[in-house]
């Protein structure tokens, strides 16, 4: 069993920054790759930064290449995204879940995958 909790969510305003955090108790997770999605209202879940288990491998939603970064503390048992240049269409709850596959060419969930609660995360023009 693994336990994800977000945190580091909040209101900013356009342009601002923000770095959320997820840390996993139960199952230790620093042989499983990572990632982070996001729901906004009326909208579908969708993926926005993915790891590997180790960080050399890396991966990003086009909407948020230049602007986010995802990265882990395998030490702490913990996953970051560092967010910024926000904008108000990144305003959506932000999910945590462990652990994602690869496919070759992108990372995915499976039904056994961990998810946490979401942070919210909104974006003030």
């Amino acid at each position: 069993q693994v336990h994800l909790v977000e945190s580091g969510g909040g209101l900013v305003q356009a342009g601002g920054s923000l770095k959320l955090s997820c840390a996993a108790s139960g199952r230790i997770l620093s042989t499983y790759a990572m990632g982070w999605f996001r729901q906004a209202p009326e909208k579908e879940l969708d993926s926005v930064a993915s790891i590997c288990w180790n960080g050399d491998r890396t991966f990003y939603a086009d909407s948020v290449k230049g602007r986010f970064t995802i990265s882990r503390d395998n030490a702490k048992n913990t996953m970051y995204l560092q967010m910024n240049g926000l904008q108000p269409e990144d305003t959506a709850v932000y999910y945590c879940a462990a652990p994602l596959y690869y496919s070759g060419t992108y990372y995915y969930t499976r039904e056994s995958s961990f998810w946490g609660q979401g942070t919210q995360v909104t974006v003030s023009s």
